[in-house]
């Protein structure tokens, strides 16, 4: 299940220059989203992608997919590491 912030820094890594291809760490998938945000805001990604969608649908749809996942392994493991030393 996917939450408003899995789906915003989704678009956002969508909307940025990291591609699958270069493998990223959990490190540069959460820089890019940053980066990203912060270059495009929350309404610009969207546009972005919606864009995308338009033009590309069927390669669109991949990225999207690799995008959501990259987000929750991202940002589960930091969430698992702060949570590690709250305890």
């Amino acid at each position: 299940m996917n939450t408003t912030f899995d789906t915003v820094r989704a678009e956002a890594l969508f909307a940025s220059a990291l591609q699958a291809s270069q493998e990223p760490t959990p490190l540069q998938v959460r820089a890019a989203v940053t980066t990203t945000l912060r270059r495009y805001g929350v309404n610009g990604c969207a546009a972005r992608v919606a864009g995308e969608f338009g033009e590309y649908p069927e390669t669109a749809a991949r990225r999207m997919s690799w995008a959501l996942e990259m987000v929750r392994e991202a940002y589960e493991q930091l969430a698992a590491r702060e949570f590690a030393f709250a305890g």
